[in-house]
């Protein structure tokens, strides 16, 4: 009898084994960051089973398929837990499209030339902080390619979100109420200036002991318009952030205190700071990290954006009335770990943990979701990544095509309401999208910035 050594299960015995010793290595047959570094393609680190869902599902559901409440429960293996509820019982649907074996197409073209650069460089200090081998601030792209502990893993998603060194996004937000019926729509800038862990290695000037500003400016309806918030973080993750805002109503700056962290930034809104990038809180104000899980995943990570459609804005279907979720496209995500957190410099923080699903390919999160006190499942935030490319569209990020999230939705599930962003080309007030643009420092994230753009 012949016993293949790569069976079918292989890849489920070596993720359980990874768990059980509450470690996240990249790659199933290999290890991957030397593949990557050699040619991008990652088919080398993992088994054929891994490498589509055809072939995981044995031919049950195939590339090009959707995902319907007839046959989710072949891949239930495969969802988050909201989105299986989601599709199980909600009349939402996602495409199957190909796995991405080139990382390539899953970084900003800079990033990934700094994460393959500064591999190896990176430590935990005696505070707890991320820096160099010789204690500088970190120099840029993933300090932990290949993560090993949970804590690495949120130290990714951390340092760098949107992987520019600064970025503007044009979001438009739509909330669902569970009646299917949309109660309020926003139009508002998201905006990102890294002031370390850039990808160029430099510090912004002036700004030795911070990380990073950013700004969320609101430009529609009418009654929001002006209103904004301003937060300051510190490099040292021990350091709450500084967090003021502009109210039109007051005509002035005022600062809020950190468990503002924790609310909704409008009426209506899902979306609380903390929720940012699956780590919108300095990385050790959370603790207690450990990987829970390791394994395959569908996940929104290619062929996500809507380029060739007016502002980039995306179909919709599902739920009451047929408003509730995003068209979405998804592939078999090989490898991807699941980490838990604590909220422990927050002693009346409203939710208990978060969990978050990150893909080893390029360390972002897919996937998150928080408990509240009770440890009851809260709320759930699925993010949809691309290339930004489709047919003959092409939106370029310098001399590259621009990578960056295209669509999020924020899903209450213990009181049905749906908060859903996607990311277009403008919005409201002639504000359209950039990335590493100067100048955005002076003219949206100071107080000065605030004030003005408010009146």
């Amino acid at each position: 009898m012949h016993i293949r050594k790569y069976d079918h299960d292989f890849s489920r015995r070596f993720f359980l084994e990874q768990v059980a010793k509450g470690v996240a290595t990249a790659g199933v047959l290999g290890p991957l960051w030397p593949v990557i570094g050699n040619s991008a393609d990652i088919t080398k680190a993992y088994p054929d089973e891994l490498m589509s869902v055809d072939a995981w599902s044995k031919g049950k559901i195939k590339t090009g398929d959707y995902v319907t409440a007839e046959n989710v429960d072949i891949v239930k293996d495969l969802l988050d837990p909201v989105a299986y509820m989601q599709i199980k019982t909600m009349g939402r649907k996602i495409k199957i499209v190909p796995t991405t074996r080139d990382v390539t197409r899953m970084y900003p073209y800079e990033y990934l030339e700094a994460t393959l650069r500064n591999q190896g460089k990176a430590k935990v200090n005696a505070d707890g902080n991320i820096v160099t081998l010789d204690d500088k601030p970190w120099i840029g792209g993933n300090p932990f390619p290949d993560a090993k502990t949970g804590a690495e893993v949120a130290a990714n998603l951390t340092l760098s979100w949107g992987r520019h060194d600064n970025s503007l996004y044009c979001i438009r937000d739509q909330e669902v109420s569970p009646d299917g019926s949309l109660s309020y729509q926003y139009d508002f800038a998201w905006v990102e200036q890294n002031t370390q862990s850039r990808v160029d290695g430099k510090v912004f000037p002036g700004a030795e002991d911070k990380l990073r500003f950013n700004t969320v400016l609101f430009t529609a309806p009418s009654d929001s318009r002006g209103t904004s918030y301003l937060s300051t973080w510190y490099y040292d993750q021990r350091k709450f952030p500084d967090l003021v805002g502009y109210l039109p109503a007051f005509k002035r700056v005022r600062k809020f205190p950190t468990n503002q962290r924790f609310e909704p930034i409008a009426a209506g809104i899902n979306f609380y700071l903390s929720d940012a990038w699956a780590a919108g809180d300095p990385m050790l104000t959370w603790g207690n990290y450990k990987i829970v899980g390791r394994g395959p995943l569908l996940g929104g990570v290619s062929q996500t954006w809507y380029g060739d459609h007016p502002n980039w804005e995306r179909p919709v279907h599902g739920g009451p009335k047929g408003v509730t979720f995003y068209d979405a496209n998804m592939e078999l995500c090989p490898d991807v770990v699941v980490f838990e957190a604590e909220p422990v410099g927050f002693p009346r923080a409203p939710v208990s943990k978060k969990r978050v699903w990150v893909d080893v390919r390029n360390m972002m999160f897919i996937a998150y979701a928080t408990y509240d006190r009770r440890g009851e499942l809260f709320k759930s935030l699925e993010t949809h990544f691309s290339l930004y490319e489709k047919g003959d569209k092409k939106l370029m990020d310098g001399k590259h095509s621009a990578w960056s999230w295209t669509a999020c939705m924020f899903h209450n599930v213990q009181d049905g309401r749906m908060t859903r962003f996607e990311q277009t080309k403008s919005i409201a007030g002639g504000i359209t999208q950039g990335y590493n643009v100067e100048g955005y420092y002076e003219k949206y994230m100071t107080e000065q910035a605030l004030q003005r753009l408010g009146t």
